[in-house]
């Protein structure tokens, strides 16, 4: 039997409501639900970019963060990052760092379809690439490692919109070395570090 992947409702406040199965979730009316987005970067402090799959439901064929997902009901954040870094990019990152807890939006894609998440914003290393990344089909068509700056620079037409969000908050910190550290009690209630 295959289980469902499950996402935490929020109300305004942050607070969980209730879970929903991920793949019926997004439509015109996506309610407000708890997510992350990752920046990896390398030994270099290069930072990894990867276009989605054509066959995702919201933004296919854009560029974004090294990845994103949906902590599960009672999964903490840091396990969450942990467990969609292997489905996703089939790799084990470290060093995870909290660099934006509050940070949240609603977009609208030109079909009506509505991403509205809680969505924290943590980095992750990943030192050594000779053990290679090996990324899901179904979530990545393409993958490119290239300097913050660089990353920064990409039109944002080609981009996610929480992506082009979050380039323009961290863009405020200067090079990623000096991205102070988030305060984790600035995470939604719904989820612990």
């Amino acid at each position: 039997m295959v289980m469902m992947e499950q996402i935490v409702l929020l109300d305004d406040a942050g607070r969980a409501i209730g879970s929903a199965e991920k793949a019926a979730s997004h439509h015109r009316d996506t309610p407000l639900h708890l997510a992350f987005s990752c920046h990896v970067f390398d030994a270099a402090d290069r930072v990894l970019l990867t276009r989605r799959a054509a066959v995702k439901r919201t933004w296919p064929g854009v560029w974004t963060n090294s990845f994103c997902g949906h902590p599960g009901p009672g999964e903490g954040l840091s396990a969450a990052v942990y467990r969609r870094a292997r489905s996703e990019l089939g790799v084990e990152v470290s060093d995870l760092r909290l660099v934006l807890p509050g940070f949240r939006y609603r977009a609208v894609m030109d079909d009506g379809t509505v991403e509205h998440e809680c969505c924290p914003v943590v980095t992750a290393r990943l030192d050594d690439q000779a053990q290679g990344l090996a990324p899901d089909p179904a979530e990545v068509a393409d993958v490119r490692w290239c300097a913050w700056g660089d990353a920064l620079s990409i039109v944002a037409g080609e981009t996610s919109p929480w992506f082009a969000l979050q380039r323009g908050l961290l863009a405020e910190f200067g090079a990623p070395s000096a991205w102070p550290p988030g305060d984790p009690r600035e995470l939604p209630e719904a989820i612990g570090w």
